[in-house]
């Protein structure tokens, strides 16, 4: 593997001293022109406090938030990924009705707004589906030991059904997106390679899970990663139905302090957290898959 060395240029610098001037006037602009008074001291206390109860430290507003943004990311970019895999094939079938239905979940979709489909979705399905499926019911009989569970890996109990909402709409609407881009991967494998899986008998599912879906996740994983980031992003959208985010938490902070900048900027910096930590992660997933070729 050839390692390219990295040369500091003077254009570089040139750069970095355009980008620290850009800041250095945005807070001239703050503190000055707008006569705000920065105080950052007021944002520890919102991440971790100590407990009036117990007398141990514990996460408040922007880390409750952060947590429950990595719970509703993690479970969404799982539902749409099983949703693009499934329309993915579906796009690519020779059965016409398959295709249709592939199609037409993708261009609704795709061509809705975000925030319309997570009104739809929240009132239909909270209104609607959670009750009828006894979701709640189910949740209040749970022993303490299982609500706890549920809190965990989802939400509290008098916030399930929002954030199952939440789920639900990021997960659809993120599931259009990695359908196109799995469609095109399948697309991109070789018409050769299906007739020599043909000629080996394999049965079209055989030769979708031994032969070409191994070899399209790999060509599509970077957008595959984009995609992923998007999700964490979009998971913003779920404080316009209460439902407890790191955004939503940041409003509730900004709405107790007044300190607009320092809150948003350090949320900003918290998804920003969650968005290189993924962005490494694939990358060195695809040396690792590059190194296997």
């Amino acid at each position: 593997m050839i390692h390219r060395q990295i040369k500091f240029r003077p254009s570089d610098a040139v750069i970095l001293v355009l980008i620290a001037a850009f800041f250095g006037y945005i807070y001239y602009r703050v503190r000055y022109g707008l006569e705000y008074k920065t105080d950052w001291s007021v944002i520890p206390q919102f991440l971790i406090h100590r407990d009036p109860d117990t007398g141990s430290w514990a996460a408040n507003f922007l880390l409750d938030g952060f947590v429950s943004t990595i719970k509703l990311s993690i479970w969404a970019a799982l539902f749409a990924s099983i949703i693009g895999l499934l329309m993915g094939v579906f796009r690519t079938s020779k059965i016409l009705l398959l295709r249709m239905i592939g199609r037409t979940y993708v261009e609704l979709i795709r061509n809705v707004p975000p925030l319309v489909l997570i009104f739809i979705f929240y009132y239909f399905f909270v209104d609607q589906i959670m009750p009828l499926l006894g979701v709640d019911e189910f949740i209040q009989n749970r022993s303490e030991t299982g609500k706890g569970i549920i809190s965990f890996l989802f939400a509290e109990e008098e916030l399930f059904s929002q954030f199952i909402s939440g789920v639900v709409t990021v997960a659809f609407f993120e599931g259009a997106y990695f359908t196109e881009i799995i469609r095109s991967g399948i697309d991109s494998i070789e018409r050769g390679q299906r007739e020599a899986a043909y000629s080996l008998g394999l049965s079209p599912l055989d030769q979708m899970r031994f032969i070409i879906m191994p070899q399209a996740i790999k060509r599509v994983l970077p957008p595959l990663a984009n995609e992923f980031i998007n999700t964490i992003k979009y998971s913003a959208l779920a404080s316009v139905v209460s439902i407890q985010e790191l955004t939503f938490m940041g409003r509730s902070v900004i709405e107790a302090t007044g300190k607009i900048f320092e809150v948003w900027i350090t949320v900003s910096l918290m998804f920003l957290v969650l968005t290189m930590t993924l962005s490494l992660f694939v990358g060195k997933l695809e040396k690792k898959m590059a190194e296997s070729d």
